[in-house]
């Protein structure tokens, strides 16, 4: 069920990439970009992101509710039940390098599309509303996600089932604070009606916000699986 719906969320984003990227494609006349402020043609496709962002986010959030849902079944159709005596915290399970590399990555991307938005080149605001939608849809998508994972209780057969449970909520809640789709948001938007010393600012700090994070994540998830192994062979030694 898990890896079923992680390979529907993965269609379902690219999906909402694609469509991000279609709207703000078909929007240009005679290759340049309509400003957001005046031009019926952008005002229906910025209306039309907003569409694709009201099925996305509900959609995602079924998903996940249709795991929970599952995982609640199996737990009520258990003869004994292991019940976790307090909800885990947002640090226990998420972590708080996780949880720092999210807000970063969101702050980071809200620099960049205010940025953009004060620009005064013809376009520039209009490609940055693009993408402040977007931001805005992940940050929705995920703190769906959380809240799936932090306030559905956990329920086993016993100690050992609650404790793999409590594994599964950490991954799940890891994956979801991951800020992979800020990622994959068309940052390349702007790209296309910037020229000159603008164009090479905003696509270093574009890359630098995508790389940046990729390297802080690979650096947590060596640091987390070597304090795993650590304390597996503590426990190895002790037992």
């Amino acid at each position: 069920m898990r890896q079923s719906s992680r390979l529907a969320g993965s269609v379902l984003l690219a999906g909402f990439i694609l469509a991000f990227a279609l709207v703000y494609s078909t929007s240009l006349p005679a290759g340049l970009a309509p400003d957001a402020a005046g031009g019926q043609g952008g005002s229906r496709a910025l209306w039309l992101l907003v569409g694709v962002v009201a099925v996305f986010v509900p959609a995602q959030a079924a998903l996940d509710l249709r795991v929970r849902r599952v995982d609640r079944r199996a737990g009520a159709e258990l003869r004994r039940r292991v019940a976790q005596v307090a909800r885990p915290s947002w640090r226990a399970v998420v972590g708080g390098p996780r949880a720092a590399l999210a807000a970063g990555t969101y702050a980071g991307a809200l620099a960049l599309t205010a940025g953009a938005m004060a620009s005064t080149a013809p376009g520039v605001r209009y490609a940055a509303t693009v993408l402040l939608i977007g931001v805005c849809a992940a940050a929705t998508v995920t703190l769906v996600q959380l809240r799936h994972v932090l306030t559905h209780p956990a329920v086993a057969d016993d100690e050992a089932a609650l404790r793999a449970d409590d594994v599964l909520r950490a991954e799940d809640a890891r994956e979801a604070a991951t800020p992979t789709m800020v990622w994959c948001l068309p940052w390349y938007i702007p790209a296309t009606v910037l020229t000159g010393d603008a164009l090479l600012r905003w696509n270093i700090a574009w890359i630098a916000l995508i790389v940046l994070g990729a390297v802080v994540l690979a650096v947590i998830t060596l640091r987390s699986a070597r304090a795993a192994v650590a304390a597996s062979r503590r426990t190895a030694v002790g037992g």
